[in-house]
């Protein structure tokens, strides 16, 4: 019998001062079986990162939302979506290999891959001479004790308050807050 992902719920309120975005997100997470607290965490702060552009490229027309992602890899963790079905922005989380982000910057706008824990910057030394061509990819890597303190805010009900400003996130429960600086690598 197949284990069944768990659901949790998270209120997110996104402050993005960057790019004068605000609101408030109500989301609902599956996490598959497979998938750790750390990684769930880091599709949440994803989200919160690129939320503004519910705004300014979709001009608030748009949908922002979790693909199936581990459990279908012909979709995304995370993608922007306009009102005509288009795919304005595919987001991967983790170490994914460079045939499907090859086919995501196909089929998209934009990609960004955030690559987390000790092992990303081999990853990323393998992959790096294989994703030279794509123009719209960008991949940033999540400093390690950041994605690690994530995973004590994980909750099966959640209220987080995320505030962006000069690039970093920061991103708290009212208890505990992390800060977390990105690794631009492309």
């Amino acid at each position: 019998m197949a284990l069944k992902s768990t659901i949790f719920k998270a209120n997110l309120a996104v402050a993005d001062i960057d790019h004068n975005y605000y609101a408030d997100h109500a989301l609902t997470l599956a996490r598959h079986p497979s998938e750790t607290d750390e990684r769930m965490m880091i599709r949440l702060v994803a989200l919160a990162l690129n939320a503004y552009k519910l705004q300014d490229v979709c001009h608030g027309d748009g949908t922002l939302a979790f693909g199936a992602g581990l459990s279908n890899p012909d979709e995304p963790d995370l993608w922007l979506r306009d009102f005509t079905g288009e795919i304005k922005l595919w987001i991967e989380v983790g170490q994914p290999e460079d045939k499907p982000i090859i086919k995501a910057c196909g089929r998209a706008d934009e990609v960004i891959v955030y690559c987390f824990n000790h092992a990303a910057e081999i990853w990323w030394r393998g992959i790096e001479n294989k994703l030279t061509r794509p123009q719209n990819l960008s991949v940033f890597r999540v400093p390690t004790l950041a994605s690690q303190s994530l995973a004590a805010l994980a909750q099966r009900s959640m209220q987080l308050q995320a505030t962006v400003q000069e690039g970093a996130l920061m991103l708290g429960d009212g208890t505990h807050s992390i800060d977390i600086e990105l690794v631009r690598l492309k």
